[in-house]
């Protein structure tokens, strides 16, 4: 007989598991297909698991910048299969999380590989080649994504690898190549270089972080060529030779073409997405560029069929994922969710500095036709920076001159990823410079350079 559910989700991502944890909390009977670990990559392969290795690295820079702060620290090393496995005991543990947090709201896990047969059936092939019926009255897709690959870029795990295999390494290379300045890239350029390893980054557009405002791309090059990350921008990769012990990589820029000798090259190119073989095609689900389409709650053309997270149209990102899997179960289960408004998604980059923003960047507001102010208050300015240590970096923010909608932030430097969310909220609420300037900020703390950006964009920033 086939297992029963109200609701059936593919994937336990930040998507799967958190619609699968809200459908449960609003009555329904729940259960996940997962072919790997609970969690999904996020959780196992890529958020928490980086961050880990990324704060193992600020903490070995600490340690060499001691005499600072009046402090003494010698004979500085570490042991690089240990920090590894702390990363990977990390990702282990939260994996567990969501196993108790399943098994707390009678969630059922059914292991295998899942692939719609028709709507509300689903097979799910386990990993000894046998199958499983599972129906549900609803469905939601929510399969992630993979490494994307380029056809002269091809991903072995050898000497070209992908973002597993970089965190995952038994030893320190001496020499990276790391190619796409993303999140990904710049995080793991971050974390090798501070570790030692020479590192370039080779980035196809002119600036890297490129879907950023365009002074903190520049504020972020500069921070990356102080600590010595050799940076190659308007630069492609034409090939790579592992015939030899290391790699000889091939790079096409506007000055002409070099060679980089390393030992591996980190491909970072982006992701694609896993759509492949889940009965998309048999059931006659609409894609476009890769991406389910669906509706402002998340159904795709076929009724009771649903896809969150990375293989739909928005944002690729593990708040965004979260975000639609509730507002998806919400309206299964009858309830009047608002839709999502994909203007107002934060995006955070966690290597050092951090990097935050939300909205148009200055380009895009000027593009769309706004009279915009734009106020800008460095780190350098501020009290709790400067005792910290941290004086790299601002915040930048754009209002409408004619009505004071805040129209954007981005903000470079220590901990910034944590002060977003208040632009976030503000932004939710419409909230006006005005009322950011008027609401007191602790002092002395990294949140005030918020209010003393916006205060500059009016002409009563008080500390510059």
């Amino acid at each position: 007989m086939a297992l029963t559910f109200d609701l059936v989700v593919v994937g336990s991502g930040p998507g799967g598991y958190v619609a699968a944890i809200r459908a449960s909390q609003l009555g329904l009977k729940v259960g996940v297909i997962e072919r790997e670990s609970l969690g999904g990559i996020c959780l196992n392969w890529g958020c928490i698991p980086t961050k880990a290795l990324l704060k193992s690295a600020q903490v070995y820079e600490y340690l060499h910048h001691a005499q600072d702060y009046g402090l003494k620290a010698d004979n500085i090393g570490f042991d690089f299969g240990a920090v590894v496995k702390r990363s990977r005991g990390v990702a282990e543990g939260m994996s567990k999380g969501i196993t108790f947090l399943f098994k707390k709201n009678k969630i059922e896990t059914v292991a295998g590989t899942g692939k719609l047969l028709a709507p509300g059936k689903v097979q799910v092939t386990k990993a000894d080649g046998s199958t499983e019926i599972v129906e549900a009255k609803s469905v939601i897709l929510a399969t992630g994504t993979r490494a994307r690959q380029l056809p002269n870029l091809p991903i072995d795990d050898v000497k070209i690898i992908g973002y597993r295999k970089a965190m995952t390494l038994e030893q320190l290379p001496k020499r990276l190549v790391v190619v796409g300045s993303g999140a990904i890239g710049v995080e793991f350029a971050y974390f090798y270089r501070t570790m030692g390893t020479e590192v370039t980054i080779v980035e196809y557009l002119p600036r890297i972080v490129p879907v950023e405002d365009e002074e903190i791309s520049r504020q972020m090059e500069k921070s990356y060529r102080k600590i010595g990350i050799n940076v190659l921008t308007s630069a492609e990769v034409t090939g790579v030779d592992t015939s030899g012990p290391g790699c000889q990589v091939t790079v096409k820029t506007a000055k002409g073409e070099q060679k980089i000798a390393c030992d591996l090259v980190l491909s970072a190119v982006g992701v694609q997405t896993n759509l492949e073989n889940i009965g998309l095609e048999e059931l006659g689900i609409k894609t476009e560029k890769g991406r389910v389409l669906v509706d402002d709650f998340y159904q795709t053309n076929v009724p009771g069929v649903y896809a969150i997270g990375d293989i739909t149209p928005g944002p690729a990102l593990a708040h965004v994922a979260s975000a639609e899997g509730i507002i998806c179960v919400e309206k299964i289960a009858g309830h009047h969710p608002e839709p999502l408004n994909y203007q107002n998604v934060p995006g955070c980059t966690y290597a050092s500095p951090e990097i935050a923003s939300v909205g148009y960047t200055e380009a895009e507001a000027k593009a769309k036709g706004y009279d915009i102010l734009v106020g800008k208050f460095p780190f350098s300015a501020s009290g709790k920076a400067s005792a910290a240590g941290a004086k790299d970096g601002f915040v930048k923010v754009i209002f409408d001159k004619k009505y004071g909608e805040w129209l954007g932030a981005h903000m470079i430097g220590a901990n910034v990823t944590e002060l977003i969310a208040e632009v976030v909220v503000a932004r939710k609420l419409e909230t006006t410079g005005h009322e950011i300037i008027t609401s007191i900020h602790p002092h002395p703390t990294m949140s005030e350079a918020v209010m003393e950006a916006t205060a500059a964009a009016y002409g009563e920033v008080i500390h510059l």
